[in-house]
């Protein structure tokens, strides 16, 4: 068994445990493995341990990775810039990283040039740090009611990173941003549906399925520093 299938096993006890403490079915959360600066042996040994979501943080990497890996999911998840969102849209099964407005528009644009409809989440900035992108409660509000009137893209839910090193500063972020969740839920916008919460990271995913994440990203507890 590779070092990656040991780690993966790990992973999803932990994820299982997490469930078990928060009265959740494991099948309910869905591991993204994160391959930012992961080579191709590392992705094969993934793919052969029974990984098969994945997750990247930069255009051409994205673009290079699924195409040597096409039968897996491939997630968006870094940030994306404008000029990029060509090469992302229509391929990625989920866009993560929607910080803004205007982004969201430019998705919108090249998804309808693609005749296409592309799921989407919103990055939201819950913790209010200064190095952290993301959308402010009022900010994701109104890109809500704006993707009501946006066919190219369905938005489903919100990402959101917590601070670095502190457990319980994360569950803070992760509670609040469930809460958030609930809130743009009430808005009751019929073109949007509101399911998935991206949050949990490998030092803090068991504290963010506690707090009700259904989609953690993990990268160094599956494939090491």
């Amino acid at each position: 068994m590779s070092a990656v299938a040991e780690r993966y096993r790990k992973v999803l006890r932990e994820i299982a445990d997490a469930a078990d403490v928060a009265g959740r079915d494991p099948a309910d959360i869905r591991l993204v493995a994160v391959t930012k600066t992961v080579g191709i042996t590392e992705v094969t040994q993934a793919v052969a341990a029974g990984m098969h979501e994945f997750g990247e943080n930069r255009a051409q990497e994205f673009v290079g990775k699924r195409a040597l890996f096409p039968d897996e999911i491939w997630h968006f998840i870094g940030t994306l810039q404008s000029n990029k969102v060509k090469q992302v849209v229509g391929k990625a099964a989920l866009i993560h990283s929607i910080d803004s407005l205007g982004l969201l528009v430019e998705v919108d644009r090249r998804a309808r040039e693609a005749e296409l409809v592309q799921p989407v989440l919103l990055e939201v900035n819950v913790s209010g740090e200064r190095t952290k992108h993301g959308m402010t409660y009022d900010e994701a509000e109104d890109a809500v009611r704006r993707a009501c009137a946006l066919p190219g893209v369905s938005v489903r839910g919100l990402m959101t990173m917590a601070p670095l090193g502190r457990p319980e500063a994360a569950r803070r972020v992760f509670r609040e941003c469930s809460h958030w969740m609930g809130r743009l839920q009430s808005l009751h916008c019929d073109a949007v549906d509101l399911t998935e919460l991206s949050m949990g990271m490998s030092n803090d995913f068991p504290v963010a399925i506690e707090e009700g994440a259904t989609i953690v990203r993990v990268g160094r507890a599956l494939f090491g520093r």
